[in-house]
């Protein structure tokens, strides 16, 4: 579609940005030209991204030369392979050029890459489809340069600070919790994880990005000021450790935007928030609307827990709920939301999914804490660190049996399957069921507009 009304999009910029300046109020017209505007824009990247995943189209099956970036610290995967994913991707052969995307690659000859490592890929080029845009397998591995980032630094020093202090599978657990690092997980406890639908906890997702804002929160500083810069730094730092994942990035936005709206008292509707946050990330990178599953996953997640939640919250409660209860409403509704495309997608869903996370997700803050803690004495002392590990020890310990004695539970998955129809369909009732929810909450057509943005 792109590609038929690329040449036309220029046009339609030119015309509609004007009009969208003029109107300043908030008005039905003015919502609709914004939208018709963001449809352009997308179309006018959405060309341009075609046209570059072209380039890696044509190189399909052929033998090629690359120098990319890794993007993680390299895992060993199938048949022994040497496995991570880069980006920053140069062609140097057949002939050279840049590359658009990301690039998963999995060989031999370098006996370790480091995130930030550039590294010299010779092998076969295969597109796919995915957060990925291109796969490189068996191929030659030489790295041609070490990276010097302090950050990435810091971030081995702490895991390996973690596994000092922390016995296997528990350091990989705390490492996966805290800052998304399961590749050190065996493949039975990740399968476990997914059986019972809690593989999102190893994850980091912007529900890490909660944890840090709540617990800044709750600190009692002096003013709104200190709580706002010390939250944005954490999350700052956060996003960093973890190597800017798209999804905490994704997260980081809407913590962001949701924290300075609270300092200078004025709130951001859910519907608005996630609408902008979703158009700038996809006008950013378009590859994420056209090929990236986690991003769609990203943003129903949100919607559940900043739209659905809240809705839920205030029929069952007469007052604000308690942090707990929160946590359990928002849980519900994140895995409410992205079920029917987890079903369409991997075609399997956890029968015990639900009372799983209501045991194990509470605990994650928690295990958070204790694992960085661990990881801190680690680092620091760890000739003493057994001492300040063991809290952290014992709850992850207790996690991992309660995932194993949940997966052993007969049928606690089952293989099944949708069509994109009834998927379709069933997101339609939900978002139906929210606005009948919602206009019977609010008490005049005016304060509907202020909840839609409109």
């Amino acid at each position: 579609m792109s590609r038929k009304v690329s040449l036309d999009t220029g046009l339609w910029l030119i015309v509609l940005l004007p009009s969208v300046i003029l109107l300043k109020r908030k008005n039905t017209t003015a919502l609709i030209l914004a939208i018709i505007l963001g449809l352009a824009l997308g179309l006018w990247r959405g060309s341009i991204y075609m046209q570059k995943l072209q380039d890696i189209k044509l190189l399909s099956g052929q033998k090629v030369v690359i120098e990319a970036t890794a993007l993680a610290d390299s895992v060993y995967g199938y048949r022994y392979q040497m496995e991570f994913n880069a980006a920053s991707v140069t062609l140097l052969e057949p002939n050279q050029k840049s590359l658009a995307g990301s690039i998963k690659v999995s060989g031999f000859g370098a006996p370790m890459v480091y995130r930030g490592d550039r590294v010299k890929v010779e092998g076969k080029l295969y597109p796919m489809r995915g957060s990925n845009q291109a796969r490189i397998a068996y191929a030659k591995l030489t790295r041609v340069g070490a990276d010097s980032s302090w950050i990435n630094s810091l971030t081995r020093k702490f895991g390996a600070g973690v596994r000092n202090a922390l016995p296997e599978p528990a350091s990989s657990l705390g490492l996966g919790i805290l800052i998304g690092q399961r590749n050190g997980l065996p493949k039975e406890i990740t399968e476990q994880l997914t059986i019972v639908g809690l593989v999102h906890i190893v994850a980091v997702s912007g529900y890490n990005v909660t944890i840090l804002s709540r617990a800044v929160a709750r600190l009692r500083l002096g003013s709104k000021y200190q709580r706002l810069m010390l939250s944005l730094f954490l999350i700052s730092l956060f996003v960093l450790v973890t190597g800017f994942s798209a999804s905490i990035v994704r997260a980081a936005i809407v913590a962001g935007l949701s924290l300075i709206a609270w300092y200078f008292g004025r709130r951001i509707s859910g519907v608005t928030l996630i609408a902008f946050t979703a158009a700038l990330t996809g006008l950013v990178k378009p590859f994420y609307v056209w090929s990236d599953l986690g991003w769609y996953l990203s943003f129903l997640a949100f919607f559940g827990v900043l739209v659905v939640a809240p809705l839920l919250a205030s029929r069952l409660f007469s007052r604000p709920p308690r942090v707990l209860a929160m946590i359990l409403i928002e849980t519900l509704c994140a895995e409410i939301m992205t079920l029917p495309l987890i079903i369409m997608t991997f075609t399997q869903v956890s029968l015990i999914g639900l009372l799983a996370n209501l045991l194990v997700v509470p605990l994650v803050p928690i295990a958070m804490l204790l694992s960085a803690v661990a990881g801190l004495a680690g680092a620091a002392i760890p000739e003493y660190a057994g001492w300040f590990a063991w809290p952290a020890n014992l709850l992850l310990t207790y996690m991992l049996d309660l995932v194993r004695l949940l997966a052993e539970v007969p049928f606690a998955s089952l293989r099944t399957t949708i069509s994109p129809a009834p998927m379709i369909g069933l997101y339609g009732a939900v978002l139906l069921l929210v606005i009948i929810l919602q206009r019977r909450l609010l008490k005049s057509k005016h304060d509907v507009k202020n909840w839609l943005g409109v």
